[in-house]
């Protein structure tokens, strides 16, 4: 197998391989930083709502408690 005859080959191939290669290395770079810049921006985001917004604190009661004591009346 060989020992046949080999096949031509373009002579650009080479040039268009490396040109490709390097634009999907780009591509995968912008996509990388892209992503990461999504997901600072997540952070940020739910940082800011859970600062305004303090998820972490009881809600205010619906009704208040019946008064007691002297100055109930």
């Amino acid at each position: 197998m060989l020992e046949g005859p080999r096949p031509q080959v373009p002579a650009e191939l080479a040039a268009r391989a490396a040109e490709r290669g390097g634009r999907l290395l780009r591509r995968r770079r912008v996509l990388h930083r892209l992503g990461l810049l999504a997901l600072v921006a997540g952070v940020a985001a739910f940082t800011v709502w859970a600062v305004v917004a303090e998820p972490w604190q009881t809600p205010p009661a619906g009704t208040t408690p019946p008064l007691e004591g002297w100055w109930a009346g």
